[in-house]
């Protein structure tokens, strides 16, 4: 029954590579506890191991300003700034806000233009994604989960029908980036590789109009 429920609510669209559940986003859910969890995470081996390389491969592209949306516990953004790049947050966590505001470092990616912003693991759980990546300059990095079909999408520990409401196959991300006007640049499996399950890495540019 339960399997019949999703399989329901879940909409793909196999044309594009594309999948939505459709959850209303509740912020409750990202309390102490959830920045709790993100932070043990970031102290074991993998944990540190992932951080070193999510800033290793903007590393390759950008060195300037950036915003890391979604901190979790904000592991990414003080890796970062220890390395001499300028990195700001923005979370709709309590205990993230406020743990950017005790290091002078929230910022708000909605009212103010960043050159670059990461979305590690956030993409998905955001219904309305396009507000923000129209308001980014020029880069995209995330990494989230990706899938080759519905079925896949169903039987993955990454369907979270409580927390994620987008799914992609690699080329259904691509296509709905370029949609909302980026290109490819990069694209790595480096957190699978490390021991994560289905995870890929990308790094997006804004295209311009040469005309």
């Amino acid at each position: 029954m339960a399997s019949q429920f999703a399989r329901s609510c879940l909409t793909w669209w196999p044309q594009l590579g594309v999948g939505y559940y459709p959850i209303l986003t509740d912020v409750e859910i990202y309390d102490r506890d959830y920045f709790d969890r993100f932070d043990r995470a970031a102290h074991t081996e993998l944990g540190k191991a992932l951080m070193r390389a999510r800033v290793d491969f903007v590393e390759r592209y950008y060195r300037g300003v950036l915003c890391d949306v979604g901190i979790g516990s904000g592991a990414f953004v003080e890796l970062r700034s220890s390395c001499g790049q300028p990195t700001r947050g923005y979370d709709i966590n309590p205990a993230g806000i406020e743990w950017l505001k005790r290091r002078n470092l929230l910022a708000d990616p909605y009212a103010t233009v960043f050159n670059a912003v990461s979305l590690w693991d956030v993409l998905e759980h955001m219904p309305d994604f396009q507000s923000l990546i129209n308001n980014v300059g020029c880069w995209i990095f995330t990494s989230l989960p990706i899938f080759c079909s519905a079925d896949h999408v169903l039987s993955s520990k990454h369907y979270r029908p409580n927390e994620h409401c987008w799914y992609f196959t690699r080329n259904g991300l691509v296509k709905i980036m370029q949609i909302c006007g980026f290109e490819l640049v990069s694209e790595n499996n480096m957190e699978t590789e490390l021991g994560r399950e289905d995870i890929g890495t990308f790094a997006f540019r804004r295209m311009f109009d040469a005309t």
